[in-house]
This record gives C-alpha cells, structure tokens and sequence, in this order.
C-alpha cells in the first residue's frame, strides 16, 4: 500500500475494513499473528507504518483517511513510549485496540502502561503484550465487525467451539486411568533356619 497516500484499492477490489498500524516496522513480525488471524476470519486488511513521533504527519494523513476508505476497526502496536494507538484514537472516532510490545528490555510494561492509561473520552482498547495481544487485537476487531454482520458471528461461534472441543479432547484424554505394572513387593530375608537348611544340603 502507498503509505503516502493512502488511496485505497481500485473500485472493484474489496477495501480493508481493518487497519493495522506499527510504530515501526521492526514491529512486524509479532503484528504478522494479527494478519494472520483477520485472514483465517476472511477480514480485508491492511498493514502499514506509521510512527507517532518521528512521522506526525504520516500518522495524521493516514488517520484522516481511514473512515472515507471504508476502514472501521484500527489496531495500533508500538513499544517504548507506545502514543501510537492514542494518537490514532485522537483523530478519528473509529475504535482503536491497542498492542503493547516489548521494545526496551522491560518486557512491555512501559508500552502496556502508556497504551491502556488514556483520559477520559478517548479510549483505546488494550490487549495484553507481544504475540498473545497481537491474536486478540486481532480477533476483538472481528468481534466487532460480528455486530453487524450475522455470518461472521456465526464464524465466531464456531471459532469459540473448536476451542472449546480441544481442550475437552485433552480433559478426556488425561482423565484415562494409566495402565501401569503391579509392583513387587519387597523380598524377605531368609530365615535362619533356611539358612542352615542350606549349609547342611551343600556339605
């Protein structure tokens, strides 16, 4: 996609409808799961960079782009500082799911605390660190989508069940009785009358 831009697709390519947006593009290979997902739900999306603080007026463009190319769900993942997804969040009414990623050595924390700590009237939605928020970033903006499209809640449903039968197969799977050898028990010192009895037999 032109990042410079943003266009959008040729009238009859289906447009995304869901916006990933990393701080940097080192930030891809975690942010890949949240593609990935969207795509196992059969979502259009679209991933980009875009940097809070050292590209402002990227981040503006393409914010002030998103509604009128037909985007309706932003995920935004950054590290560090992580402004990335309230930045978003204060230039469109769109909803915004933030992912905090581990950029400084402190595990995420430092992201997870300036991505889930907004003020009042400008929500982002976070979801936990790294690949794990990646997935659920990505599955919270399908279950979003599913409030207006009853197919795709039906997908959910059986997304949730297939869970659900899996760790059941598990369950029954360890709750089978081992079947395991009877142990010995233990072997009794000979007498000493057993002891003699052998003495006597051998001379």
């Amino acid at each position: 996609m032109d990042t410079t831009s943003f266009r959008g697709p040729r009238p009859e390519v289906p447009g995304p409808v869901v916006g990933i947006v990393l701080g940097s593009d080192s930030d891809r290979p975690v942010m890949e799961e949240a593609a990935r997902t969207l795509a196992e739900f059969g979502i259009a999306h679209e991933l980009v960079v875009a940097s809070a603080h050292r590209s402002p007026d990227l981040l503006d463009r393409y914010a002030h782009s998103v509604e009128a190319r037909g985007i309706r769900v932003l995920i935004a993942a950054a590290g560090g500082a992580a402004h990335l997804a309230g930045a978003l969040a204060a230039r469109t009414v769109l909803p915004v799911i933030g992912v905090p990623l581990d950029a400084t050595g402190l595990g995420g924390l430092d992201a997870l605390l300036s991505t889930v700590q907004m003020p009042p009237g400008v929500p982002v939605a976070t979801v936990s660190t790294g690949s794990w928020g990646a997935r659920n970033a990505a599955i919270l903006a399908v279950q979003m989508l599913a409030a207006s499209d009853p197919d795709l809640r039906e997908r959910l449903r059986e997304f949730k069940a297939n869970m659900a039968r899996k760790i059941e197969d598990m369950a029954q799977g360890l709750s089978k009785p081992a079947v395991t050898a009877r142990p010995e028990g233990p072997k009794q010192s000979p007498s000493s009358e057993e002891i003699a009895s052998s003495l006597r037999s051998s001379q």
